[in-house]
């Protein structure tokens, strides 16, 4: 598959979990309602304004802000109040001389007077003000990924530091918006939002226009969020992170399809172990690009130390081992590197019995890659561990790759001819090797055979 077939793929897909969820046909003629999204999808409504703030028409209406701000709205209105002994505003002399007949008609210290003041909370400035809360507050949310040199960032706030730096102080500091009180949970509502729409002042027309948008797309509008993703998705630009990408999506549709079951989604990030998840009798965690370390599970390779005997190359890792810790004065430990994507079912948590499936992607035709991707899955199979313990294997019956279904490769799409799945199975591989158009009418065999 290439870059554009594989954008197209995995398009349809992201659409598919983001909008919908890989339901049944028939369930899909049920509208589904944004708590039920919220159930599957972890930060979800922080993902979906994330990708908010990345609309083009979001960023420029910050761009402007400052400027449209000198023309704010207010409403003056007349305020009335009783003084005794002191004048404190305009007199009111109708009303004064009526407080008094019906208070003291001798006590001359009394008086009414109006003042006028500005009031702020008219809708227009309610519907800005909720606006500016979320684009800030998200904002703050994403300040680490705002700080890494990331490609999307630059198109859009990477280069315009200062600008952030103006919203944040005109949302903490500026003294009209500083006296808009924060909306109520239920407002704006539709009204303010129309009054705001028809305001003659472009700032107050954006403002509603982009919240409507913005509602329409926490509502599940299907539209709007195709519209969303074509302006803001983000596709890795290296080719191979997106093939795994691709092979995550395969593997999600595969074991909702053999489950019956939908899958609980949580954001891909640096500093997560787990993406998604199948809850039930059976439970199955997925990880991508990552060592499960919250599950205990490492791929640390070495020499073992009780063997009389060590081989050539075992020798020179021992022997690089110790000379470097001596001269630095660190202990080392010799890990294998991570595979792509761990599937992780536990089988039962009173028995505390686990089945694995390591797969590795290379997103090559190239024959010593795929060599490579063979021999790499091998070590992560033969190396894995849970809780310092071997996963497969003794040195006493050497099955170090599991039953041959532990260890699966995806590689592209080859023009040489090779083995099928079926004829892997019938010669006892350690492991399986499957090719991008092979996974989604092969990829349930693999998984079938680990549930």
């Amino acid at each position: 598959m290439n870059r554009d077939e594989l954008l197209d793929e995995l398009s349809e897909d992201i659409l598919t979990y983001v909008m919908q969820g890989a339901f049944p046909e028939r369930e899909l003629a049920q509208t589904i309602s944004p708590s039920q999204l919220d159930e599957r999808f972890e930060d979800y409504e922080l993902l979906l304004d994330l990708h908010f703030i990345l609309k083009s028409d979001v960023v420029e209406f910050v761009r402007e802000l400052p400027r449209r701000l000198r023309s704010i709205r207010t409403e003056t209105s007349t305020v009335s109040q009783t003084h005794r002994g002191t004048v404190n505003g305009h007199v009111n002399w109708g009303r004064t001389i009526k407080k008094r007949h019906t208070q003291n008609p001798r006590d001359g210290s009394l008086f009414v007077c109006d003042n006028r003041s500005e009031n702020y909370d008219i809708p227009e400035n309610l519907v800005l003000k909720k606006l500016l809360a979320v684009i800030y507050r998200t904002l703050r949310k994403a300040d680490p990924l705002l700080k890494e040199n990331y490609t999307w960032v630059q198109e859009t706030w990477g280069d315009n530091e200062q600008l952030i730096d103006d919203l944040q102080r005109v949302v903490e500091r500026n003294v009209h918006v500083r006296r808009i009180r924060d909306p109520k949970a239920y407002e704006p509502t539709e009204r303010m939002l129309t009054t705001a729409a028809q305001s003659r002042q472009e700032i107050y027309r954006e403002a509603a226009s982009l919240l409507r948008s913005r509602t329409n797309i926490f509502q599940g509008d299907t539209e709007e969020i195709r519209s969303l993703l074509d302006e803001t998705a983000i596709t890795p630009d290296d080719e191979h992170a997106l093939f795994e990408l691709y092979v995550l999506f395969q593997f999600v549709a595969t074991l909702e399809q053999l489950r019956n079951e939908q899958a609980q989604f949580k954001t891909i990030a640096s500093d997560r172990q787990e993406v998604a998840r199948i809850d039930g009798s059976k439970e199955f965690v997925l990880y991508h690009d990552n060592s499960a370390r919250d599950r205990n599970l490492s791929f640390i390779s070495e020499p073992d130390a009780d063997r009389e005997e060590l081989g050539r190359s075992d020798t020179v890792q021992r022997v690089a081992q110790d000379v470097a810790g001596d001269y630095l004065g660190k202990e080392f430990e010799n890990h294998t590197g991570r595979p792509d994507v761990i599937v992780l079912e536990i089988i039962s948590e009173e028995t505390n019995e686990h089945e694995y499936l390591i797969t590795e992607v290379k997103n090559s035709t190239n024959t010593d890659t795929i060599r490579r991707g063979i021999k790499e899955t091998l070590e992560y199979l033969a190396f894995l561990r849970v809780d310092d313990e071997f996963v497969f294997g003794t040195d006493d019956d050497g099955s170090y790759f599991g039953t041959g279904w532990n260890g699966l490769l995806v590689v592209q799409d080859l023009d040489a001819q090779t083995q099928s799945l079926a004829a892997q199975s019938g010669s006892d591989n350690e492991i399986k090797i499957l090719q991008a158009s092979e996974l989604e009418t092969e990829l349930a065999s693999v998984l079938e055979q680990i549930l």
